[in-house]
């Protein structure tokens, strides 16, 4: 596979977040806190079938610990 990161939406990351274990906690205005079992917390803004920014989804990747093979996956 090669480095790039996938283009994705809101949507098709919290598919991914959820099969890595991570699940909804709360959500403050268009911006939805996805928690799992270790403490690990990101925050994923919903903005409808806009694809997220490359910035945002390398720290989503940081917060998570998700690689770009885990991205790849939805």
């Amino acid at each position: 596979m090669s480095n790039r990161h996938p283009k994705l939406t809101a949507k098709a990351l919290i598919k991914i977040l959820e099969k890595k274990g991570f699940r909804f906690s709360r959500q403050n205005g268009s911006h939805a806190v996805y928690i799992n079992d270790d403490g690990q917390r990101t925050t994923v803004p919903m903005h409808g079938k806009k694809e997220l920014g490359i910035g945002l989804l390398k720290q989503i990747m940081n917060d998570t610990g998700l690689t770009i093979g885990d991205l790849g996956e939805n």
